[in-house]
């Protein structure tokens, strides 16, 4: 059975892409490269043995999108993970999100809404804005979004479900994830930001091995147990898993409706100084870190309930932080020859 992953080549599709492999799915991937390098490829052959089929495509660009679906018409399932991801980037360059994140997932359905495809769509806990209870579940109301990432996710979700509406035989998922960290257990793949790192860890861990001199705490002043931000950090393979879960449901039709939405984390939050701290146990390295003013768009505190997950999707999260973080900086090692 073939299956689509947009963007597979970055750092959750990359790892999706082992977990599809392994359970003996065809995959083809589609990337513009834009955060992300060709030798990636060569990474999941090596792990799996079994060499992807890739083509360059930006999924942004209509013409190329219809060109790739008129010539690729067996496709069984399509995973979404084309767009960009980063919180504080989106407050600075909106436009660029909104372009990015909502044009291509429309183009996308277009190319599909006249075939029967299993869809699942690369959301976020971000769409819950800064939610009144906590644990976060998945009918918790719809905040407005804390930033033009968040709401990229928000209106995403609203697409999917409006085309699930008058599109019967189109069956979609859409993964609230929360806070992917950690690398495949082999260290060949792993988050490796272009640039200056956007995420918590990718940031401790350059710091960590001398890439960056400090690391920035944004904010010791929320209401939270040390004044730090909360967040429910889930291990990348952990999340993999959850992708491959929800494609079994999807292609054995086992939904009660044709939309639905899971969370995706491990239930429990834990705030910026609680991972430094972690980090630091797990790999023996002292990190450097200064705390500085808040970062526009986050919000103080979200952790999941994943119940509905666990019960409907049999699936459940297996991985420590300790073990995520140290993965992370084995990952770190790796890519750096140390």
């Amino acid at each position: 059975m073939k299956i689509l992953v947009t963007g597979g080549l970055g750092y959750i599709g990359s790892h999706v892409v082992v977990e599809l492999q392994e359970q003996g799915y065809e995959v083809l991937i589609i990337d513009n490269l834009s955060n992300t390098s060709l030798n990636v490829l060569d990474k999941i052959t090596a792990i799996t043995t079994i060499p992807p089929v890739f083509e360059k495509v930006d999924v942004r660009d209509k013409e190329s999108l219809a060109t790739f679906f008129t010539k690729h018409t067996d496709i069984k399932g399509i995973i979404h993970f084309a767009a960009s991801k980063a919180v504080g980037e989106s407050v600075e360059n909106p436009l660029l999100y909104y372009e990015n994140n909502i044009n291509a997932l429309v183009y996308m359905l277009q190319n599909i809404q006249d075939q029967e495809t299993s869809f699942i769509f690369s959301s976020s806990c971000t769409v819950y804005g800064q939610a009144d209870e906590l644990p976060v579940t998945e009918n918790a109301p719809i905040q407005p979004a804390e930033s033009p990432y968040g709401n990229t996710k928000q209106i995403g979700e609203e697409i999917i479900r409006d085309t699930c509406k008058v599109t019967p035989h189109l069956n979609a998922i859409a993964l609230r994830y929360f806070n992917p960290i950690g690398a495949h257990k082999s260290a060949k793949i792993g988050e490796l930001p272009l640039g200056i790192p956007q995420n918590l860890v990718p940031y401790i861990t350059q710091t960590a091995i001398g890439l960056r001199e400090q690391l920035s705490v944004y904010g010791n002043d929320y209401p939270t147990r040390d004044g730090t931000a909360v967040r429910d950090y889930i291990h990348v393979v952990d999340l993999a898993k959850a992708h491959v879960a929800a494609l079994s449901r999807l292609i054995e039709k086992k939904g009660t409706e044709n939309f639905e939405v899971f969370n995706v984390g491990t239930g429990t939050g834990s705030t910026v100084l609680e991972v430094i701290t972690a980090f630091e146990k797990a790999t023996g390295k002292p990190l450097n870190y200064k705390i500085v003013g808040r970062r526009a768009g986050d919000v103080v505190e979200a952790y999941a309930q994943t119940d509905k997950a666990h019960q409907v999707l049999g699936w459940k999260s297996t991985y420590s932080l300790k073990e995520a973080l140290a993965s992370s900086w084995k990952w770190e090692q790796a890519v750096r020859g140390k």
